[in-house]
């Protein structure tokens, strides 16, 4: 299961790290590797501190989903700003990243207040890296509550995981939560408070 979340959140992250980089005008290499940034870092942070391999080292096949991921935005040609759609796909991928992250994180027995700090790491290191090196605000840091959100699912998951729920009704409950707080804060434009 945690295989099949990391792949979906890798081809998540890679379009919308694509598209980022196709609206800043980067060349195909450039956006290759934006995409690549995006889309394996959370999850190799998470296995370091972990103590294990990025999971990519170990299945190359995961560059399939970024190649697969930057063909179609070169394909489509569109240098516009990340629409409705890409900013669905990356709310799933923030959904599965940390989903997958806090089981992984459960599953080589750290405690659950390190399985949340991992499970959001794994969902928004990438993205932040991203409008870094594509300088651009970055998101995670400005707006959309996209950290409120990760963690919010995280403490979702790792109070429901002990109960006898199956492992597949706490990951769908704890991806439906940041999906509907990231959500809302986007349509009713909630942010955290800032320094006046």
């Amino acid at each position: 299961m945690i295989a099949m979340l990391d792949i979906i959140a890798t081809f998540a992250f890679a379009l919308v790290g694509a598209r980022i980089a196709a609206d800043r005008r980067m060349d195909y290499g450039g956006i290759l590797l934006i995409a690549t940034v995006a889309s394996l870092t959370g999850g190799s942070l998470r296995n370091l501190f972990l103590g294990e391999r990025p999971i990519w080292l170990q299945q190359p096949w995961y560059f399939l989903s970024i190649l697969l991921a930057v063909a179609i935005t070169i394909a489509l040609r569109i240098t516009r700003p990340v629409g409705k759609v890409v900013l669905a796909m990356d709310t799933l991928g923030l959904a599965v990243a940390v989903v997958s992250g806090v089981q992984y994180s459960l599953d080589h027995y750290a405690p659950s207040f390190a399985a949340v700090i991992l499970g959001v790491l794994t969902a928004v290191a990438g993205g932040l890296l991203r409008d870094v090196l594509c300088q651009v605000e970055p998101v995670l840091l400005h707006r959309e509550t996209i950290g409120t959100a990760c963690t919010v699912g995280a403490l979702v998951y790792v109070l429901i995981e002990p109960t006898s729920l199956p492992n597949g009704a706490v990951a769908l409950i704890s991806g439906a939560v940041i999906v509907l707080v990231r959500s809302v804060s986007i349509k009713k434009g909630w942010n955290l408070p800032k320094v006046k």
